[in-house]
């Protein structure tokens, strides 16, 4: 017990110093926390500290968070691909499952709505089933990036706007918020595929009626 407490004691001091970086230190949190070990608070709570405390830097402390979780999202992508379905043990059947369904039917939109939602939401198990089931590692890396991008960007504001209140906030209400950003962009994306599709077939249809 001892240990495990040292442990948690060691990465919540790791997380405080880092944060000291500024941006430098928000990257290495947002991947650390993505590829890795969970840090306390993660990159949420090291992302309004510094917002809040220099509002002029919000999107470059939106950009470094979101590099730094995209390339810790890629790792453990890579991982889980190069492993297999027994890196999937420890997730239930009847999530993996789900969400093995949610990519074939949804392709990068099931990996770029979770991401834009905050903890307690369990994500990895998206990552690890996107490497596993072997989602296209271009497509993996514009979702994360995207999806954490609008997370980052939502959180710098409301902390720029409320300050360091801005992490309670999220933690009571921003659920809602993300997952109303998160509907948006599934319906953006949606609407976007949807005329692709159209525009392509209405070109095959020219193209054939031509020949």
């Amino acid at each position: 017990m001892a240990f495990i407490l040292g442990i948690k004691d060691f990465f919540a001091n790791l997380g405080g110093k880092l944060i000291g970086f500024g941006a430098t230190g928000l990257f290495a949190i947002a991947l650390l926390d993505s590829a890795f070990v969970p840090l306390p608070g993660g990159p949420d709570a090291a992302m309004i500290i510094l917002s809040a405390a220099a509002p002029a830097w919000m999107p470059l402390y939106a950009l470094a968070a979101t590099i730094g979780s995209t390339i810790g999202c890629a790792v453990l992508y890579l991982i889980a691909r190069r492993a297999g379905a027994s890196i999937l043990k420890r997730v239930s059947a009847e999530r993996r499952d789900r969400i093995e369904n949610l990519l074939g039917r949804y392709d990068m939109l099931a990996v770029m709505v979770p991401a834009i939602l905050p903890p307690p939401f369990p994500f990895k198990p998206f990552v690890l089933c996107a490497g596993v089931f072997k989602l296209k590692l271009w497509r993996f890396v514009v979702a994360i990036f995207t999806g954490r991008a609008a997370r980052f960007l939502i959180e710098g504001w409301l902390a720029v706007k409320f300050g360091d209140e801005a992490y309670s906030i999220i933690r009571q209400h921003g659920l809602k918020v993300l997952i109303g950003v998160a509907a948006v962009l599934l319906v953006f994306f949606a609407i976007k595929f949807y005329r692709s599709r159209r525009l392509k077939k209405a070109v095959a249809d020219e193209i054939q009626s031509q020949n």
